[in-house]
């Protein structure tokens, strides 16, 4: 009888129903976090047991590190800042667009635009290497040698003027993915009697109607799509490395902060050191994701 009584109230008790979540959260989400940032502390070649150095990796991470201060650091802030404003904005002005067309068009429009995020950063180079690739069969080598623009074919994948740039070109084809999807729903879903009122109360033109009506009024899909978009941007990796074919980018040109985690983590396995440099993306990340909810977050 008390165990029936027990397993009543256990079942009408609502942290029953949030425990699976709570697990989940913190077997993948949480422990990796709180393990990452234990192994930082150490050096860890993943053979010997992990030796604790206290701040050692982050001190010759900002001190002794030149890849990272030069190339990756730099590189990252100028692929987020471009990728992840402009490709939110893409984002938004999309959604707004496929929301005026007719449901049946919008499916299909919809399906076209996500599917480049769907495959992913370096899936999708295999595409844009045939479009770049540096010989005369490289479309863009051949549309140029055909208008006579160019007597001999360039060398895009391997010049690192030219690399960074198309990692970025390429950061924005796919930048629609599910921050696009929750613009898209929020628009669907504004009152429509809303744009009605405004109207009325004196509103002229669809510019004033997305900014104080549109935007206003879906603000938690902006904010999911601003924490997408800049959880995205800092989250790429190896798109240079698959372009220009090498273990490393020619002058570490669109070498991102995650590739060099990775570098440390998988091709010198110096686990305790590729932590502390996911430490220092997280703490970034979570910069950006304020200054997010400042912006679109409300006091609800």
């Amino acid at each position: 009888m008390k165990i029936k009584q027990f397993m009543k109230k256990l079942w009408n008790h609502p942290y029953f129903f949030l425990f699976p979540y709570a697990f989940l959260f913190f077997l993948i989400i949480l422990l990796p976090t709180i393990v990452s940032a234990v192994l930082s502390l150490t050096y860890f070649n993943t053979i010997e047991r992990p030796r604790f150095i206290s701040f050692k990796n982050f001190v010759d991470l900002f001190t002794a590190d030149n890849v990272f201060l030069q190339n990756a650091i730099a590189n990252t802030f100028a692929y987020a800042v471009i990728v992840g404003s402009i490709g939110y904005i893409i984002s938004f002005i999309l959604a707004w667009l496929l929301a005026q067309v007719t449901p049946k068009l919008r499916t299909i429009y919809t399906l076209c635009i996500y599917s480049p995020s769907i495959t992913g950063g370096v899936m999708m180079t295999v595409v844009w290497k045939v479009m770049f690739s540096g010989d005369q069969a490289g479309y863009i080598n051949h549309l140029l040698l055909e208008l006579g623009i160019i007597k001999e074919p360039i060398q895009f994948l391997q010049n690192p003027s030219l690399l960074f740039p198309i990692v970025i070109i390429i950061g924005l084809w796919s930048s629609a993915g599910l921050g696009f999807l929750a613009m898209l729903a929020g628009l669907l879903n504004v009152d429509r009697s809303i744009y009605e009122a405004a109207y009325i109360d004196g509103i002229k033109n669809r510019f004033q109607e997305i900014f104080y009506i549109t935007i206003p009024s879906m603000k938690p899909q902006m904010l999911f799509g601003a924490v997408m978009a800049i959880v995205g941007a800092f989250n790429v990796s190896g798109v240079a490395t698959a372009l220009s074919g090498g273990a490393t980018p020619p002058q570490y040109s669109g070498w991102l902060i995650m590739d060099h985690a990775l570098d440390y983590g998988f091709n010198r396995y110096e686990m305790g050191y590729a932590s502390a440099i996911t430490v220092v993306l997280f703490i970034v990340v979570i910069i950006f994701n304020r200054i997010s909810y400042k912006l679109f977050g409300s006091n609800d």
